[in-house]
């Protein structure tokens, strides 16, 4: 708790606010869902099962089995006997795991990029992306300069079964100690919310020392896989690594917790970053300030000017001929290598004990 912070008698009584979705969803609504996955004729022969399978979906949904194999917290959390998901457990420590690896000072500088465009050639566009190409191109730049590359490619989301970030519920708007570190809110095995990438994202952030954005600007905004992924990160930057502390999602709770003192730990903070955003009309000077002021915000280090790049391709030109304009810009693709090179750069710097001019001074403001 700062020292400018609040004390909780300075606030009104706690109060949940109520009346936005109050009942459940009707039974056929519910089972019309269930059955769509099921549309394909081939399924027909297996009616009976599947009709088993749904009424078991329906009474885990009424009764709210959000997280059905639980196991005591045990010793180190605020309430050992909380029945704590052994699918947030598991998450939770490799978390742990790979940001100690990450601490380590043997450990090789590992950068992360993430290839945010929706596209790829198993994807209905029948075609790799230039967000891609992009970032290989700083993969090769990096691993020239010692580095070891993790590729995260967000179109996957659309050509992988099943595999989804499901959308940030809020968490944090209630009281920042309702959004856990990693975030509790999936799996959600009630409501077949499951199969979601983040677990294994948030462990691919603890594990690096910095990470290079590529995205392309769909409507004026960056791709809608990162901003799946940016709001999901929301739990790094405050969020609550001990569920119990709140009895999973007791609203009540939560804001006492806050409102007695919350430090809102930046759990990623001290990585470098880099940002390359392309369009071919409008919007990249945008999602490039609206990236870089949410990771300076997250506690993530800017590794200069030159890596943060926003570059039209093909400005007004045909779609079907991006690929050809971006082999022909050779300076584009020399400042993608300056962006790599000066991310690898910053995180040498970093973990050599670089500190940034600021860092001594207290937020005036802990949120």
């Amino acid at each position: 708790m700062s020292s400018n912070s609040k004390q909780s008698s300075d606030y009104p009584a706690v109060e949940v606010r109520k009346g936005q979705v109050t009942e459940k969803m009707p039974r056929e609504a519910f089972r019309e869902r269930f059955m769509a996955r099921f549309y394909d004729p081939a399924f027909r022969a297996e009616d009976d099962a599947l009709g088993r399978l749904e009424a078991i979906a329906w009474d885990a949904y009424c009764n709210a089995r959000k997280s059905p194999v639980t196991a005591k917290a045990g010793p180190g959390f605020a309430d050992p006997d909380y029945d704590l998901s052994v699918e947030w457990r598991a998450a939770s420590e490799r978390v742990k795991a790979a940001q100690i690896r990450q601490q380590e000072r043997a450990t090789p500088s590992r950068v992360l990029i993430v290839n945010a465009s929706s596209r790829n050639d198993y994807t209905c566009p029948g075609e790799m992306s230039k967000s891609f190409r992009l970032g290989k191109l700083a993969q090769e730049t990096l691993e020239r300069k010692a580095c070891e590359v993790d590729f995260l490619d967000l179109s996957l989301l659309n050509s992988e079964h099943d595999l989804h970030i499901h959308p940030c519920k809020g968490c944090v708007s209630t009281a920042m100690p309702l959004c856990h570190w990693p975030c509790s809110c999936y799996p959600n095995h009630s409501l077949g919310l499951v199969n979601d990438w983040m677990n294994e994202i948030y462990e691919r952030f603890a594990a690096c020392h910095g990470v290079l954005f590529v995205t392309p600007v769909y409507w004026y905004q960056v791709s809608s896989p990162l901003k799946l992924l940016m709001d999901r990160l929301v739990c790094a930057d405050g969020g609550n690594p001990d569920p119990t502390s709140t009895h999973g999602k007791q609203a009540d709770e939560a804001k006492r917790l806050e409102l007695a003192g919350w430090d809102y730990p930046k759990h990623l903070a001290g990585r470098a970053y880099g940002i390359v955003v392309h369009g071919d009309v409008a919007g990249i000077e945008g999602s490039r300030r609206a990236l870089t002021d949410w990771l300076n915000w997250m506690g993530f280090i800017e590794a200069g000017a030159k890596s943060r790049l926003d570059r039209f391709i093909g400005y007004y030109e045909p779609y079907a001929t991006s690929h050809a304009t971006l082999d022909r810009d050779a300076d584009m693709q020399k400042e993608v290598v300056n962006v790599a090179e000066a991310v690898a750069l910053c995180v040498a710097q970093i973990r050599n004990g670089r500190k940034e001019p600021d860092e001594h001074l207290e937020p005036a403001r802990a949120k």
